[in-house]
């Protein structure tokens, strides 16, 4: 295993480390705007959800590896605490991409990466018309965590108002996460797109508790054919079994394929059943 000391990395050694193993990252496309009404619009995948009550995303407009200079979001927020998240999703990730250049102060990326301007309703910067998700922000705070290349800047921001397209909302009103097809920033060049078909659920109820695997089948802790994941599918099963049930000691391989294809469809009731009838 390669072990690397952080002291003894540059800024760019870091920064190619952590970026790939840190991933994916979920992208903040934010639209800020400046005294003068110079509006811009840059992406930032150092980004995610931090609170519910208060909803806060955070966001960290890095000062620049090459040069430590600092983004123009972060100057705009400095001096206009506000902003509006974009959600980028695969239909705008090369206009996303584009507007990531470093465009000279005062330029529009909305122009320059073609994307539509749509009014805010409760602050000044516009939102990505395009978007399938904008949430208008007013920021609370910024917090500098260091003066040197690729210190980040926390930004603390508050969501205010949240606008769904109608698209990606099944009939609750309730966002369906198999229509958004969100893309999110992995390392270098490396991007992941959230399609259904490498969508999958894991099962984990807030109010219960799942057994362990220390209360699983012997048979099932000592199978080759079982992958971890699937005996803490097992494991994960809020309902005690039968003492008997922690003694079987073998199973058939057809047993066991038929636990893995209850499994592999969620049904993890089924397949302690599976168990439970190969007695």
């Amino acid at each position: 295993m390669l072990t690397l000391d952080m002291d003894q990395l540059s800024t760019q050694e870091i920064q190619q480390y952590l970026q790939y193993a840190i991933a994916p990252r979920p992208i903040c496309f934010a639209s800020t705007i400046d005294l003068e009404g110079n509006v811009n619009l840059s992406p930032f995948s150092f980004f995610n959800l931090f609170s519910m009550n208060p909803p806060i995303c955070i966001f960290s407009p890095s000062r620049r590896v090459r040069d430590n200079t600092t983004k123009h979001t972060l100057e705009n927020i400095k001096v206009v605490p506000e902003c509006v998240i974009n959600i980028v999703n695969y239909n705008m990730v090369q206009q996303m991409s584009l507007s990531s250049c470093d465009y000279p102060k005062g330029t529009n990326e909305f122009t320059k990466a073609g994307f539509t301007e749509l009014a805010s309703e409760f602050v000044k910067p516009p939102r990505v018309a395009e978007a399938p998700i904008q949430l208008e922000c007013i920021v609370q705070e910024v917090i500098t965590l260091g003066e040197n290349a690729g210190a980040g800047n926390l930004v603390l921001a508050l969501i205010k108002k949240i606008h769904i397209k109608e698209e990606v909302l099944d009939g609750n009103k309730h966002i369906d996460q198999t229509k958004l097809d969100l893309v999110a920033r992995l390392g270098g060049d490396w991007y992941a797109r959230i399609t259904e078909a490498n969508l999958f659920k894991v099962e984990k109820p807030n109010t219960k508790l799942g057994i362990g695997f220390d209360q699983l089948p012997v048979a099932i802790i000592a199978s080759n054919l079982l992958t971890n994941n699937e005996k803490a599918q097992l494991a994960n099963f809020d309902i005690l079994p039968e003492s008997n049930l922690q003694q079987i000691s073998s199973l058939t391989e057809a047993t066991i394929v038929k636990i893995k294809l209850a499994l592999a469809n969620q049904e993890t009731a089924v397949a302690w059943e599976i168990i439970r009838t190969s007695i």
